[in-house]
């Protein structure tokens, strides 16, 4: 018998009031994110704008710990630290003084319905007006064109001017995923980014690609969104990216055939969305995916920020 979603989460009581009609970003740490982009814009977040917890998920109901085990260090003759997960919804402000929220964490392991109605019962007594979750996703894509975002929501005016990259896919599913859909059966405003991050650096930290989303969030909420931290680590890991590549002929003949790939395609944008050629399957990018997932599964760690 499911529970109460109420019975899921813990409203600090000394915690700030936050305003109606907020933004929530949400990034659930566990599902694919590529580059980590998702994860490295969040911890940006967090580490720019001073969050405060307002609530805290019990971490303990949702988390499968021998799948995802919590780091501890160890000290000569002792255990001197536990690093314990947490999932918590903060408040934060933005440049502009501006009130938002941030849903983080590590994405739960059970009781996906549960916690999805835990998490709108919470926008719902909070006034949240519109929920946004990114992440990355790998593609055959060179890392010297612009990064390509992939938009969906739960009403399509919330992303006008993006393409869809697909009529039809079907993937492993997530506990984010499941939150939009979910927000989306209340007549909610959600919406979701993905961006393109070549497969090629899908396993590794990609601050580009954290910008291409900060970018894409500002777009849609109108948040002042720092961004010159995370500019900053792109713009370096760009650079050691340039280097890798120049040293290593077998990588540049791969990131050479993706931008005349590329290019060929950006040619005649107009014409080559009609081509069905020219653009993924549905298969082949269900495919990709799963790969990735189960890579990230057997690695058994995270990319490096």
């Amino acid at each position: 018998m499911a529970r109460d979603p109420a019975d899921l989460y813990e409203v600090d009581p000394g915690a700030p009031t936050p305003d109606r009609g907020l933004v929530m970003l949400y990034y659930l740490d566990g599902f694919i994110d590529a580059g980590a982009a998702g994860r490295l814009l969040s911890a940006h977040l967090a580490s720019t704008l001073e969050p405060t917890p307002i609530a805290r998920f019990d971490i303990d109901s949702l988390l499968d710990y021998r799948s995802r085990r919590p780091i501890m260090t160890f000290s000569k003759d002792h255990w001197e630290e536990y690093d314990g997960p947490e999932l918590t919804l903060s408040l934060l402000h933005d440049g502009e003084d501006t009130q938002f929220l941030l849903l983080s964490g590590l994405e739960p392991d059970r009781e996906w319905d549960t916690f999805t109605g835990a998490v709108r019962q919470l926008a719902d007594r909070l006034g949240v007006r519109v929920s946004v979750g990114y992440h990355g996703i790998p593609m055959g894509v060179p890392h010297t064109r612009p990064l390509g975002v992939t938009a969906h929501a739960t009403q399509p005016e919330l992303i006008e001017g993006y393409r869809p990259l697909v009529d039809k896919l079907q993937v492993p599913g997530s506990a984010a995923a499941l939150l939009e859909y979910r927000l989306g059966e209340d007549n909610k405003a959600a919406i979701g980014f993905a961006v393109h991050v070549p497969h090629y650096l899908a396993q590794a930290a990609y601050p580009a690609a954290a910008v291409a989303l900060l970018e894409s969030v500002q777009r849609v909420t109108g948040l002042a969104l720092p961004a010159d931290a995370l500019r900053e680590s792109a713009r370096r890991t760009d650079l050691e990216i340039a280097r890798q590549v120049e040293g290593s002929s077998e990588v540049a003949e791969v990131v050479q055939a993706l931008e005349q790939q590329y290019d060929a395609f950006t040619a005649d944008r107009e014409r080559l969305l009609d081509d069905t050629e020219a653009m993924p399957t549905a298969e082949e990018l269900g495919a990709q995916f799963e790969r990735f997932l189960a890579e990230q599964q057997s690695r058994g760690d995270n990319p490096e920020t």
